[in-house]
């Protein structure tokens, strides 16, 4: 499987899918099942954007993404 695996095709998907669900339209819901389509909606953006901001890499044959997630330093 690691030979076949395109690390950064795959992390510009999940790029992609990150813009999908920050862009996605609200559908015609309202009360409780508004409030699990919004926190859900916000879950699969972080989850997404977090493997899309990863540098990927293979090694001995384990995907290992990296991704920094301090602060970002003050001008």
């Amino acid at each position: 499987m690691a030979g076949e695996l395109d690390v950064e095709a795959m992390i510009t998907r999940f790029r992609e899918r990150a813009e999908a669900v920050r862009t996605r339209p609200l559908p015609p819901v309202a009360g409780e099942e508004r409030t699990l389509f919004i926190r859900r909606a916000q879950e699969d953006f972080q989850d997404f954007a977090i493997i899309g901001d990863a540098i990927g890499t293979i090694e001995d044959g384990f995907l290992v993404l990296r991704v920094d997630l301090r602060p970002p330093a003050d001008p």
